[in-house]
C-alpha cells in the first residue's frame, strides 16, 4: 500500500476499534442501529467514499474502498455492510445524477446525516430483478409509484431511497430509477424483519402506496434504471466482499489467541501441528481473496472492459472463502465459539448473508460463465 492508503487504513482502524468493536455484540443482542456512530462515521469521510469531493464526497478509488470497508468490518460486520450500501446508494446519484441532483441529494449522504437504501429487490423478484413489478405511472410533471420492495436494509431510518420501478414494457428495459425522500406521502415502511444475522442494521419491506415522484427526482433517462442498478452493484459486490475479508481476518486473529492461550492434554492447542496447519491455509485463502478483490478494485476504477466479470469472480470468491475462514475460526474455538461474548458466532452469522446479497453467489457463476461464453464466440 502507499503512505496515503496505509493512512486511511490506520485511520478507519482507530475509528472501528473504538466506536465498532466495543459495541458490536451489544448492538447485535439488542438490534441497535446507532445512527449517531454513523454520523461520526460521515464526519471521517466514510459515506461518500468514492463520491466527488465538489458535493462532500471524499472522491477516492475503489482499492482505497475495498481497504476502508476491511478496515470497518474487523470493528463490525454488520455496521460495515451498511455503510457498504449507503456509499452505493450516494455513488449511484453521483454518477447517474444531474449537476442538481448531486448538490440536493449527495452532500446529506456523504455527511451521514441523510442515510441511504438501496431498493430494487421485491418479494416476487430477487435474483431475477428484471421481473420486477414495482410501478412508475407519468402523471403531469411527475410519476406515481406504487408496490412493495422487500430486504431493505436501512429502511425506516433513511432519508434517501434510490428506487427501481417499472415504466414501460416487461424486462429490464422498461425499468427506471428515482429518488425518494423518507418522508415522502404514500411511503410506508413493514416490520423489522428478524434475522440470522445483520441484527444491528434494519431490515423491512418498503412501500409504494401512490407515492408521488416529480421528474426532477428521476434517475437518468426513462429505462435507463436497470443498467444504473447493475453499474451500482459492481461497486457494492466489491465492498460487501472487503467486508467480509475484513470479518473473516477479525475472526482468524481471535483463533490464533486462542489456540496460543488454550492447553489440552497438556500442552497448548498452538502446538498441535494439524491445527496450525489449518490456521495457515486459512491464513493463505484470506490473502489470495485480497488480491483477487484488490485485483477487481483495479479493473473497475479503470473501466475494464470485463469489470462485470471480475467483480462477479471478486464477490463470489472472496464472500466463499471468508465465510468458510470464519466458520473454521468457530470451530477452533471448541465450546466457547458458540458462546455470544467471544463475537465469532456473530461474525459467523453476519457472513453468510453475503454470500447472498448484491446477487447471489450463484448469480456470480452465471454472469462469469456467460462472460466466458461470449469471449469465446
Amino acid at each position: 500500500m502507499t503512505e496515503e492508503l496505509e493512512a486511511i487504513a490506520a485511520a478507519v482502524r482507530k475509528f472501528a476499534e473504538s466506536e465498532l468493536a466495543p459495541y458490536a455484540v451489544t448492538w447485535d443482542q439488542d438490534k441497535h442501529f446507532p445512527v449517531d456512530v454513523l454520523r461520526r462515521a460521515g464526519e471521517l469521510g466514510l459515506g461518500g467514499i468514492c463520491v466527488g469531493e465538489d458535493v462532500g464526497g471524499s472522491g477516492l478509488g475503489r482499492l482505497e474502498a475495498v481497504t476502508i470497508f476491511e478496515e470497518l468490518a474487523r470493528g463490525d460486520t454488520a455496521i460495515a455492510a451498511y455503510v457498504s450500501i449507503h456509499n452505493m446508494v450516494a455513488s449511484m446519484i453521483d454518477k447517474a445524477g444531474t449537476a442538481e441532483q448531486r448538490e440536493r441529494w449527495i452532500p446529506g449522504m456523504a455527511a451521514m446525516t441523510d442515510l441511504g437504501s438501496y431498493c430494487l429487490t421485491e418479494p416476487e423478484a430477487g435474483s431475477d430483478a428484471g421481473a420486477l413489478r414495482t410501478t412508475a405511472r407519468r402523471d403531469g410533471d411527475g410519476y406515481v409509484l406504487d408496490g412493495v420492495k422487500q430486504f431493505i436494509s436501512g429502511a425506516g431510518s433513511s432519508s434517501v431511497y434510490v428506487v427501481m420501478a417499472r415504466t414501460g414494457g416487461p424486462g429490464p428495459r422498461g425499468i427506471s430509477a428515482f429518488i425518494v425522500p423518507g418522508d415522502a406521502p404514500g411511503l410506508s415502511f413493514g416490520a423489522n424483519e428478524r434475522k440470522m444475522g445483520w441484527n444491528t442494521q434494519p431490515t423491512r419491506q418498503v412501500i409504494f402506496e401512490g407515492v408521488r415522484v416529480p421528474l426532477s427526482q428521476r434517475l437518468g433517462e426513462e429505462g435507463d434504471g436497470f443498467g444504473i442498478a447493475m453499474r451500482g452493484l459492481n461497486g457494492g459486490r466489491l465492498n460487501i466482499a472487503a467486508c467480509s475479508l475484513g470479518g473473516a481476518q477479525w475472526a482468524l486473529e481471535q483463533a490464533t489467541r486462542y489456540l496460543q492461550t488454550r492447553s489440552a492434554f497438556g500442552a497448548p492447542l498452538i502446538s498441535q501441528q494439524a491445527l496450525v496447519f489449518q490456521l495457515a491455509d486459512m491464513d493463505t485463502d484470506l490473502n489470495a481473496a485480497r488480491c483477487l478483490l484488490q485485483h477487481a478494485a483495479g479493473v473497475l476504477d479503470n473501466q475494464g472492459a470485463d469489470a462485470v466479470k471480475v467483480c462477479a469472480m471478486a464477490k463470489r470468491f472472496v464472500t466463499d472463502a471468508a465465510f468458510t475462514v470464519a466458520n473454521s475460526a468457530l470451530q477452533l474455538h471448541g465450546g466457547y465459539g458458540y458462546l455470544s461474548e467471544y463475537g465469532i458466532e456473530k461474525v459467523v452469522r453476519d457472513l453468510r448473508v453475503h454470500q447472498i446479497l448484491e446477487g447471489t453467489n450463484e448469480i456470480m457463476r452465471l454472469i462469469i460463465g456467460r462472460a466466458l461464453v461470449e469471449e469465446a464466440a
